[in-house]
């Protein structure tokens, strides 16, 4: 049984984690914001903090020893990133040496959610966008800390995330939830960005959760991606609904397609058991 911090432990990711670890006995402390966590239930045998991660040196957080630190709690929103730009900077690249320099206290391996935004095929994806652009900042950084100081390390990057627990409405809804709510809702057509043809991983969040336990426990250093290996467009995703497009201009931030870069993950055991459209038919 590790002791095991996970910040961003009420967001859609964190939640599935949190309880996947505690189920397997591990003592697990979840720290939230609240920013943008959703209606997961919580776990009985988890320590809940309502904290923002910047003060977290500053927190009786500070007396709590840990083995293993998860870092999903960041901002994680491509095309809301421009709106947001002094939250995307706050919560990412200020709050992110805080983090670094807690683990190294802690002497506890730190397992990051970088952001699969930079793999953008034929364009700059660590340029589109703030989000982007501080995420492979923290990467960056955290790979040279660690050189610096001896801090073990593994980065892991998340695609397209969905399942249960997803924001299907608001400004931060993520499009599979969204879609599906909509198309449950009525028979109007469904908002895509131009051009709709854009390509995605999308990955349930069971197989993320177990890509990055073993990559967290098993993996070192950088590089390993989670995610299907389908890709689906956009106007895949609303066929799949049984519905029909409304195109909407094109946004600042949105590639086309990614490189997918599960190879590291493979090695070590790893696959995706689920697909989006046998998603899609069980909620529909």
């Amino acid at each position: 049984m590790s002791k095991i911090l996970v910040t961003g432990g009420e967001g859609l990711v964190g939640s599935h984690l949190v309880h996947t670890l505690a189920d397997m006995g591990h003592n697990v402390t979840s720290v939230d914001n609240h920013f943008n966590s959703n209606d997961n239930p919580r776990h009985p045998a988890v320590d809940y903090w309502l904290q923002d991660c910047k003060f977290i040196r500053r927190s009786n957080m500070a007396q709590k020893e840990f083995d293993y630190i998860f870092h999903l709690g960041e901002y994680a929103r491509v095309e809301q990133s421009f709106e947001d730009i002094d939250i995307v900077m706050d919560y990412n690249l200020v709050t992110f040496p805080e983090m670094l320099k807690f683990a190294k206290e802690k002497n506890a391996k730190f397992i990051y959610s970088g952001s699969s935004t930079k793999f953008a095929v034929g364009e700059v994806g660590s340029a589109q966008s703030p989000y982007a652009f501080t995420k492979a900042q923290n990467t960056e950084l955290l790979k040279n800390y660690a050189e610096w100081y001896g801090l073990d390390y593994t980065i892991v990057y998340f695609y397209n995330v969905y399942g249960k627990g997803e924001k299907g409405s608001g400004k931060y809804a993520t499009v599979v939830q969204k879609f599906i709510d909509k198309a449950m809702a009525s028979n109007d057509p469904l908002p895509v960005t131009s051009p709709g043809t854009q390509l995605r991983n999308f990955t349930h969040v069971d197989d993320i959760v177990s890509g990055l336990m073993l990559a967290g426990f098993r993996g070192n250093g950088d590089g390993y991606g989670i995610g299907s290996d389908y890709k689906y467009s956009i106007l895949d995703l609303v066929d799949m609904l049984g519905c029909e497009p409304e195109m909407k201009p094109e946004k600042p931030g949105n590639r086309m397609d990614g490189e997918l870069k599960t190879d590291k993950l493979k090695a070590l055991g790893w696959s995706a058991e689920k697909d989006l459209r046998d998603y899609i038919r069980s909620q529909t």
